[in-house]
């Protein structure tokens, strides 16, 4: 649903699944965005990991999967994601997760889209890939920090979900959603404050330990402590 997510989760799948091109796109490349996709469209096969930019008027050849992480904002978004695959005659599959206390989304679209859904079974002997993500982030303050921003930019746009009935931002989980996106520490956010976390473990390193792989970064990050101090 966001810039930051995909940067985020575009990093993550590059480094956790090997031996496939794994690529990013979102509204704020601007000239990188032409680029990217001209790639893709020309690879034999791959994973394009991207916001709503990409919705509609796109068509890529032979798209098997469209795998919906977060629930569009809008009802006709969903139409146009799912669109994206099927194309000209071939098959195609498309998949959104829900919350168990979103399911009633699946009604709204087969009524507001006359688009009817069926239930996808979880998945067993799922890989658990959060301790390596969380390695990722306590390596390099480049992950940690897109970890942080994707989570807050996350919850902002849950916030304003335009079916706001359904996607109730008071009812979401926030320590489970933590653990999700492999974070080391509750980022400090308006949406957060006043609230306990007693499911979130918190990693007892102090983050502000964590320097930048990147050896300019990290001399530009010392230089502002510096004067900080």
């Amino acid at each position: 649903s966001t810039c930051a997510c995909v940067e985020y989760y575009g990093k993550a799948l590059e480094a956790l699944i090997k031996q496939v091109k794994i690529m990013s796109i979102h509204g704020k490349m601007k000239q990188k965005r032409n680029k990217i996709f001209t790639e893709f469209r020309k690879l034999p096969g791959g994973i394009l990991v991207c916001t709503d930019v990409m919705a509609r008027g796109i068509d890529i050849p032979e798209v098997h999967w469209v795998l919906q992480y977060d629930p569009p904002s809008s009802a006709s978004a969903f139409v146009h994601r799912c669109g994206r695959t099927a194309r000209i005659g071939n098959g195609g599959s498309a998949l959104v997760f829900l919350l168990p206390m979103e399911e009633s989304y699946v009604n709204f679209l087969s009524i507001n889209q006359k688009c009817p859904m069926q239930e996808m079974k979880p998945q067993t002997n799922v890989l658990d890939l959060l301790p390596k993500l969380k390695s990722m982030a306590l390596a390099d303050r480049a992950v940690f920090e897109k970890g942080m921003k994707a989570f807050v930019s996350y919850v902002q746009a849950y916030a304003k979900h335009e079916c706001n009935l359904i996607f109730r931002i008071k009812d979401l989980d926030f320590a489970s959603l933590a653990r999700g996106f492999a974070l080391l520490k509750m980022p400090k956010m308006p949406e957060l404050r006043g609230k306990c976390f007693p499911d979130f473990t918190p990693v007892t390193v102090n983050t502000d330990s964590i320097s930048f792989k990147d050896k300019n970064r990290e001399k530009q990050r010392q230089k502002k402590l510096e004067q900080q101090r």
